[in-house]
């Protein structure tokens, strides 16, 4: 389970003295076990990732903000910290790979139109889930149901 994984890394990097790495790892466990606590349930690897995927988003737009206040410092320890959490999650998938998944997911809902974005994309996110950006899943589904 990647949840072990985690803790492994943390023991090395408490070993090994890293001390941005380590604060990182505490906050992505403390993250789980705060969405363990308030679901009542028991972590495995799809809640796992989808903890690190909404901190890595949330750490992306932390990036976008202090570089638009510049604040390059900041921003700079923000990607660390996202350096860390992206290698928790699988490799990322390329738009071709996503819009192909799209495509299958419209042809299953035999969605047409906009007013059917919904419906695509609750066929779509469990099948990229932590390896895409829901952004840019978003925003290719949306191209789909335009054209």
């Amino acid at each position: 389970m990647i949840k072990d994984r985690i803790r492994e890394d943390m023991k090395a990097a408490m070993r090994s003295h890293e001390a941005a790495r380590l604060s990182t790892i505490r906050l992505l466990l403390a993250a789980i076990k705060q969405r363990e606590v308030d679901e009542r349930i028991e972590a495995d690897d799809a809640v796992v990732m989808q903890v690190i995927a909404k901190m890595v988003k949330q750490r992306r737009d932390s990036v976008q903000q202090y570089r638009a206040g510049g604040r390059e410092d900041l921003a700079s320890k923000e990607q660390a910290e996202i350096d860390v959490l992206e290698a928790y999650l699988p490799a990322q998938m390329s738009e071709e790979e996503i819009g192909r998944i799209i495509d299958e997911a419209v042809a299953e809902s035999g969605a047409s139109g906009m007013a059917a974005m919904g419906k695509v994309m609750a066929l779509v996110k469990p099948r990229v889930l932590g390896q895409a950006d829901m952004g840019t899943v978003s925003r290719l589904v949306k191209a789909k149901l335009a054209s």
